[in-house]
């Protein structure tokens, strides 16, 4: 017995090693994911603390050339923040870090540059301008900003080399368990050849009662199956549901975003400063990426079923056939499209905007994976899902439904990339040609809309994707297509009223509004609010944000309408769950408008609404 165990007990030895020796690797790696997060945070102070400088030099520099002691308000604004800024960034620093010496050094140069802006705003006050310049132009404020910035490019070279020297060491540790791996494998499999030749031996004893034991495991090999397949689809599920709770996904995105919208803004303001109005490149830069930014956050909030929908009864064949010169544009002429359309189509009950978005990311998607050639197939029927069908797919009700796929002759998918095509991020797209969000925008939408959609595809057969939309049973007449792009160039007249607590949004929103030519007036709180409809009955729209303190957007529509029953209100919000959205629906008759927007989107629903018949 000891000389059958032995092997196992090598075996198992073999195996902890491995483990042990990923656990290394994997805390390696977790160390320094946390060093690299401390030195984005670090880096963050220093930008921080060289923001504050700068800006209250620009103060100082306004002050003088200027006169006007509005510019002295900023410099204190800017002033203020940096001891503690500093104690920050100190208590970030250990005593025997090597930057500690580049903290000092930006402490000098930091208190010769406040000693400067002090003494000549101090000079101009009283009256000695002249000196107050020349001491600015004898440059000791520019050398102790030069020598903060150098300890700061310092401060990121000490940052950049540990976390090389940390990388290095993590790769050599791979390495090396990569070489031990391998060699524990070659172990393993010489046990396992030792064992199966010593057990040989042994199974002539058993013949007879082999046969049996094979018919039992054959059994529990198809329980286990049945097991397997169960699980894995309670596991498909509760893997959906948290990655839609998870930003780790988005850090990469946004990061990238904000580093455009930053850098830009930066360069703007460095132009502006020096007096140079070429900004134009660096604006667009910016909104761009910002752009990019607000989509992906409908994009997420549509996978975790969060964003406000707006259901209505959908002829899905009209919706189809108003949607060919769209799809036309998106795909090119090289593409062939097909549409079979079923005679006695069912209606169904969703936001038809969000079904031709579902259409069009499939469409696009059937694209890229067709190349410059293919043939689109766009299905519609009527479908019956059973209660088998329901039982074998998560979150299916077995019953009636609306069916639409999109078909297409194009690569193909293999299974693997089938079970994780609806998971945010994930993508088979080279860089930069998508960012993984498409199916997962439809698969949230679908099971937001108590819909199902399924994949079916081979490798080198194309794809065809199934949405099931649950039929409606009424009366109510069809909504057509969704229009895109109106914007009826007219005349404004009408006075609107926006409440935003928010002082920057605010400002502005009414900008755009007045850039827009309406009249506007505007106020941070609902009391204020009620205050000033009283004081101007020709208002025509109130424009509220719903999230505010005391009393929330909601509740002071109700109470201005009650006061002003011809009142029209468009309700905006950058996320939330209630007040006019329950269970992802907006309320009846209610008109939002979700942040971000731009003038475009601001513009045409001033218009719906207002043009709207009362």
């Amino acid at each position: 017995m000891r000389r059958q165990s032995l092997p196992l007990v090598i075996g198992f030895a073999v195996l902890a090693l491995i483990v042990g020796a990923r656990a290394v690797l994997v805390e390696s790696q977790r160390a320094n994911r946390v060093a690299a997060r401390q030195a984005i945070e670090y880096q963050d102070a220093l930008s921080g603390l060289l923001s504050l400088a700068q800006d209250a030099e620009i103060g100082q520099r306004g002050y003088l050339l200027t006169g006007e002691k509005s510019y002295l308000e900023p410099y204190r604004q800017a002033v203020e923040p940096i001891p503690g800024q500093l104690a920050r960034i100190d208590g970030m620093t250990a005593p025997d870090d090597e930057r500690t010496l580049q903290v000092s050094h930006i402490k000098e140069a930091l208190s010769q540059k406040q000693a400067e802006l002090a003494e000549t705003i101090a000079l101009y006050d009283q009256g000695n301008a002249t000196k107050a310049l020349e001491l600015v132009r004898a440059g000791q404020g520019k050398a102790a900003m030069d020598e903060i910035r150098a300890s700061m490019d310092a401060i990121r070279r000490i940052g950049a080399a540990t976390i090389a020297a940390r990388d290095e060491h993590t790769d050599q540790v791979e390495a090396w368990l990569r070489i031990g791996s391998l060699a524990a494998l070659l172990a393993i499999f010489l046990l396992g050849a030792y064992t199966i030749r010593e057990s040989r031996c042994r199974f002539r004893e058993v013949a007879v009662a082999q046969e049996e034991l094979m018919h039992k495991n054959i059994a529990l090999g198809n329980e286990i199956r049945t097991r397997e397949k169960a699980e894995s689809q309670i596991r498909q599920m509760q893997k959906m549901e948290a990655v839609g709770q998870l930003t780790g996904g988005i850090a990469h995105d946004f990061n990238n975003m904000l580093a455009v919208i930053i850098s830009a803004m930066n360069l703007a303001q460095r132009k502006l400063a020096r007096g140079e109005n070429d900004i134009a490149k660096f604006i667009e830069a910016a909104t761009d990426a910002a752009t990019r930014a607000a989509n992906l956050t409908a994009r997420l909030l549509a996978f975790s079923r969060q964003q406000p929908l707006a259901p209505q009864i959908v002829d899905t064949n009209r919706l189809v056939t108003g949607m060919s010169d769209l799809l036309r544009r998106a795909l090119g002429e090289t593409i062939r499209i097909e549409t079979v359309l079923a005679g006695g189509l069912w209606k169904t009950h969703a936001d038809p905007s969000q079904i031709e978005n579902a259409i069009l990311n499939l469409a696009v998607n059937a694209r890229d994976a067709m190349g410059d050639d293919g043939k689109l197939t766009i299905e519609t029927a009527n479908s019956h899902l059973d209660d088998d069908y329901a039982a074998t797919n998560a979150e299916v009700t077995a019953g009636q439904y609306v069916m639409i796929a999109v078909s297409d002759t194009g690569t193909g998918m293999s299974q693997e990339v089938m079970a994780k095509a609806f998971e945010p991020f994930f993508t088979t797209k080279p860089v930069n040609k998508g960012t993984g969000l498409g199916l997962s925008q439809v698969f949230g939408f679908v099971k937001q809309s108590g819909g199902h959609v399924k994949i079916y595809s081979e490798p080198g057969e194309g794809t065809t994707i199934k949405i099931y939309l649950p039929r409606f049973f009424g009366p109510e007449e069809a909504a057509g297509p969704v229009a895109r792009g109106d914007n009826l160039a007219a005349p404004v007249t009408e006075t609107i009223l926006v409440v935003e607590d928010d002082a920057r949004v605010r400002a502005s929103t009414t900008d755009a509004m007045r850039e827009l030519g309406y009249t506007v007036i505007h106020t941070a709180s609902g009391q204020e609010a009620l205050q000033m409809l009283a004081e101007n009955p020709a208002v025509a729209l109130l424009f509220t944000d719903i999230v505010m303190p005391v009393m929330n957007g909601r509740k002071l529509a109700e109470a201005a309408i009650e006061r002003m029953p011809q009142l029209k209100v468009i309700f905006t919000t950058g996320f939330t769950r209630n007040a006019v959205v329950h269970n992802g629906v907006l309320d009846h008759d209610v008109h939002f408008l979700a942040k971000p927007f731009t003038i475009e989107q601001l513009g045409a629903k001033l218009r719906e609404v207002l043009d709207a018949s009362t």
